[in-house]
């Protein structure tokens, strides 16, 4: 793999075939220019170059639509394809970066291309020029310009430092593709086709999860200003360790939406689903604020998108697992900590054994491992777990702990118009998203073909005008999203029935107490000894101060036939696990590199 360089990591596979689908565009462009060139013919009053330049500018323009064929495939979050190829939403969103750069790549050259050969030859009014029965050059510019205010915001160091602004400024896809559409006219679009519409599909089932407000149960606040955030769940909801859920806060932004790794597990906590969240940003700072506050509120009003996640829990397969972290980096390793404890337990089968090697700044960071236990319930048997962890606080070089800030809970007020977090589509999704997008895909077809036989044909063929290429490509669009809008509807409505009787059967979740009384685990371990899980958790766990892990010595000394290590932190601490694992100091094991992206 590559661990530095402008693609970040990238493993060997990945890296094949960028480099196949860069040969591809190459092989393209240069055998459109080849053919094209050989039969060019100057027009009266035009230079060979002249003329030259006009096709490779239309050449550009081409290319770029290969591409723009595959930008969408990776932001669909809710697709089938992904799972297919073992790829998940928030793994994927590098494809998505690589191909919109070379989007805009091609058709800026595309644009510039014919500008400057409008100039050269005196045309520079065809840039005005919207046709009725060809290429609408207005319509090209207009989406250009919305293309490339979207790509500036899009730089690392641009998108860094004001996330904000390259957030909104990358809703400008819509004017984008609209006037795209128009542009290059409904029949030159269709390599495009398939994936802008399972976009489409995705884009209006996440809009409609989206307006339903959730229940909120519970929070847990931790003095290392964190917040655990316990919604209630629908049984039939089902997700695998790793996945991720976008919420909303309406009372502090209605337009934000910012995603946060589930930690709990639908197994062991069938009825509750929590994320945690590190107070960083601005957003983040305003809702641990409302929480943490003395008068804390009793309701507060969340919208939710997703979970979306892995197909399949790959780190199973390991003799040994390794997970490393850096802060909240913790969050996703929670998950599969309790998918292994309910392995364990459940099955009785054989579990890798587990080290977690944590790094944290401060003391307080240390109430973070209270997350590994369920805030309610039955306390999982962790000690049926292989479980070793080594956690380091590299700022202090002794505990410096304030036993006046410890952990505590705050239950929520439910209300009647507040729903459990369900499966949009129900329990078979894939079944449902399959036959949205077949039926809407056919109604489409069989719309479009009245309207064209009896609505667009009689003016093509029976009067001396032509139908416009604009109009007829906006009738196109108007009707695709009609179509998905009216079957993914229908679908949503018909399994809204089923989420309400389910809504009904689960517990008043309110009622729950805590397994625990408020406080940390790991500073109160004397007091809590009775708790088998708990002692189990105190004894697995070793404090180091004022000291970074030695992660090479770490690594190359794991046992095991087959070892996982996944790496969940800062992008020093990546690059220095992805230098470990591929450099060969442990050829006589197997490593498995995996980051996770939020």
């Amino acid at each position: 793999m590559v661990v530095k360089g402008p693609l970040g990591i990238v493993s060997g596979v990945e890296l094949a075939f960028l480099i196949m689908f860069v040969a591809l565009l190459i092989w393209s462009l240069s055998t459109y220019l080849h053919n094209s060139f050989a039969t060019i013919t100057p027009k009266r009053g035009e230079q060979a170059w002249e003329a030259k330049l006009e096709s490779a500018a239309l050449r550009l323009g081409l290319i770029g639509n290969i591409c723009l064929a595959f930008l969408f495939f990776p932001v669909t979050r809710g697709s089938s394809v992904l799972p297919l190829l073992g790829l998940t939403s928030e793994g994927s969103i590098k494809y998505h970066v690589w191909i919109g750069h070379m989007v805009m790549a091609f058709f800026t050259a595309h644009g510039l291309g014919y500008i400057i050969y409008w100039a050269v030859t005196n045309q520079i009014s065809e840039m005005l020029k919207w046709g009725r029965a060809e290429i609408s050059n207005v319509a090209g510019e207009l989406s250009l310009l919305a293309g490339l205010g979207l790509w500036a915001t899009t730089f690392p160091r641009i998108r860094r430092n004001m996330f904000e602004l390259f957030f909104y400024t990358h809703h400008l896809y819509i004017l984008f593709m609209i006037f795209f559409l128009l542009h290059v006219a409904i029949s030159f679009s269709c390599i495009m086709l398939p994936g802008f519409y399972l976009f489409l599909v995705d884009r209006y089932l996440r809009f409609l999860q989206s307006r339903q407000r959730v229940r909120l149960v519970s929070a847990r606040i931790l003095p290392c200003e964190t917040l655990e955030i316990n919604f209630s769940k629908s049984p039939g909801l089902s997700y695998n360790p790793t996945s991720v859920l976008f919420v909303n806060v309406p009372t502090i932004s209605k337009l934000q939406w910012h995603p946060f790794t589930v930690t709990s597990n639908s197994n062991l906590e069938q009825e509750m689903l929590s994320v945690v969240l590190k107070s960083e940003g601005s957003w983040s700072k305003k809702l641990y604020q409302m929480l943490s506050s003395p008068s804390s509120i009793d309701r507060l009003e969340v919208s939710v998108e997703g979970p979306y996640g892995p197909a399949s829990t790959q780190f199973l397969r390991h003799d040994t697992l390794v997970m490393v972290s850096g802060g909240s980096g913790i969050t996703p390793f929670i998950s599969i900590i309790r998918e292994l404890i309910f392995a364990a337990t459940t099955y009785k089968c054989k579990t890798p054994q587990v080290i977690l090697i944590c790094s944290f700044k401060n003391s307080s960071d240390l109430t973070m491992l209270d997350l590994l236990l369920p805030i309610a319930g039955t306390p999982p048997a962790i000690s049926n777990l292989q479980l070793k962890i080594d956690a380091y606080v590299t700022r202090e070089k002794e505990p410096s702990f304030n036993n006046s800030k410890l952990l505590r809970t705050i239950w929520f007020k439910p209300h009647p118009t507040d729903a459990p977090v369900s499966p949009i589509l129900g329990p078979s999704s894939w079944l449902w998203l399959g036959a949205i997008i077949s039926s809407s895909f056919i109604i489409f077809l069989i719309i479009i073909g009245l309207i064209t036989r009896y609505y667009i044909y009689p003016i093509d063929h029976n009067t001396l005008k032509v139908f416009s290429y604009s109009f007829r490509s906006f009738l196109n669009m108007l009707v695709i999203c009609i179509c998905i809008a009216m079957t993914a509807s229908a679908a949503i409505l018909w399994n809204k029935k089923q989420n309400a009787r389910e809504a009904n059967q689960i517990k008043n979740l309110e009622a729950y107490t805590s397994s625990r009384t408020p406080g940390s685990w790991l500073y109160d371990a004397e007091r809590e000894s009775e708790s088998l899980p708990l002692q189990s958790l105190v004894q697995a766990t070793n404090v180091h101060y004022g000291e970074r892990p030695d992660l090479k010595r770490m690594l190359v000394d794991c046992k095991g036939s087959s070892v996982g290590v996944l790496v969940c932190g800062p992008k020093k601490m990546r690059h220095e696990i992805a230098t470990i694992c591929s450099s060969g100091l442990a050829n006589n094991l197997h490593f498995e590199f995996i980051s996770f992206s939020w």
